[in-house]
């Protein structure tokens, strides 16, 4: 039987990610009615803050699920068995994306990669202007990879597909870079962008959203694969009025509208310049451990998780669990073909200095206490955050 431990439990995990008290005083209030006159302006307030989270003017669908249905949702209102879709195989989410697909009745084609660098925007380019019958009716990617912590160059994407002139539809997941990663749904042409609620939005698991673009929702009326559940038509319909056409998250939803509250109150400019400042000290501190990032290109380095490979002969889980008996700590798993070969740092959401610095010192400590060789990789990060990295204080 585990020593219980005082203090507070570090959910250092890449998703969920830590819910602030604001989101959770939300969220635990009474239900209100979902047909009635009250719940109709929190829809339409919603609507209104989330939207620029996802830097568009258009529609952001919002679903009772977790980031696996948006992935089917932005599938099945836009194409038809047999349609074929491009995916690049850049980890291990990205691939379970592809199995989806596959199972839903598509033809699916995966360029493959090494789970080290993001999706290759020339490589896009090439398959697609290699399609002279224009086959190929969607390319979807993951912008950030949460199981190797390398964030693609979505906009480099999105200008390889129009310089093939290719007229595939351009999906891309953002399920842990929303909110956190500057992200830019309307000016990089994403015709379906796919996100969750339990990472940079700071919520438990239980939403999903697709905001969706014009031409997207034009593919939809003419796309053949069945729907009901996740249909765009009769959510986007219900909306109008405030409503959804089946039983809300309703609880979920007030805590929704407070994150929004929150990161509007911070400004996105400033959360994701957080995040690039928390991301840059946990790679110091990996460089000052001696050991190595996952990702190989410094272009593609993720602001919201870092993915450290432990040395040969050394296994990451071992590691893990040593810290979180230790210190209480949660550290993620490596998936895949990375298990036992990786640990994965969060550093993103309801996220601040202090939490990152403990976080650090509890990997040191860890990496001492299983016999990993290792330099001091505390001081660099702090010396960071405290000095070149700190935010500018006014008056001073």
């Amino acid at each position: 039987m585990p020593q219980p431990q005082s203090g507070v439990h570090f959910l250092q995990i890449p998703g969920p990610t830590n819910v602030p008290e604001r989101v959770l005083r939300a969220i635990d209030r009474a239900t209100m009615d979902h047909r009635g006159p009250a719940f109709a302006p929190l829809t339409r307030e919603i609507q209104e803050l989330i939207r620029p989270v996802f830097a568009t003017a258009g529609p952001v669908v919002i679903y009772p699920a977790s980031g696996t249905g948006a992935w089917e949702a932005a599938l099945v209102n836009t194409l038809s068995p047999g349609d074929r879709v491009l995916m690049a195989e850049t980890g291990w989410f990205a691939s379970l994306w592809s199995k989806l697909a596959g199972r839903l009745g598509l033809e699916v084609e995966i360029l493959p990669g090494d789970w080290r660098h993001g999706v290759d925007p020339e490589a896009i380019a090439a398959r697609l202007e290699a399609d002279a019958g224009r086959t190929i009716k969607a390319v979807a990617i993951v912008h950030n990879e949460t199981s190797t912590g390398v964030t693609s160059r979505v906009a480099e994407v999105r200008a390889a597909i129009d310089r093939a002139g290719h007229p595939a539809l351009f999906l891309v997941d953002t399920i842990s870079s929303l909110a956190s990663i500057d992200y830019r749904h309307d000016e990089w042409g994403v015709d379906v962008t796919v996100g969750g609620s339990q990472k940079g939005l700071m919520l438990p698991p239980g939403l999903a959203f697709n905001a969706v673009s014009n031409k997207a929702l034009a593919a939809s009326r003419t796309a053949k694969l069945p729907r009901s559940y996740w249909a765009w038509d009769e959510m986007l319909e219900s909306n109008r009025d405030g409503y959804f056409p089946y039983t809300p998250a309703t609880n979920m939803l007030y805590g929704l509208r407070e994150a929004l509250h929150m990161l509007h109150e911070e400004g996105l400019p400033n959360v994701f310049a957080r995040h690039a400042r928390h991301g840059e000290a946990t790679r110091r501190a990996v460089r000052g451990w001696g050991l190595e990032i996952l990702a190989l290109d410094p272009r593609e380095y993720s602001n919201t998780l870092t993915a450290l490979l432990v040395p040969e002969g050394s296994d990451a889980d071992a590691l893990r669990a040593t810290i979180l008996e230790h210190f209480d700590m949660s550290l993620g798993t490596g998936l895949g073909k990375l298990k036992g070969k990786v640990f994965r740092i969060g550093h993103l959401g309801s996220f601040n200095d202090l939490m990152l610095a403990g976080t650090l010192c509890g990997v040191q400590m860890g990496l001492e206490l299983v016999g990993i060789p290792h330099g001091d990789g505390v001081s660099p990060a702090l010396a960071y955050l405290a000095t070149e990295g700190a935010p500018a204080l006014a008056g001073v």
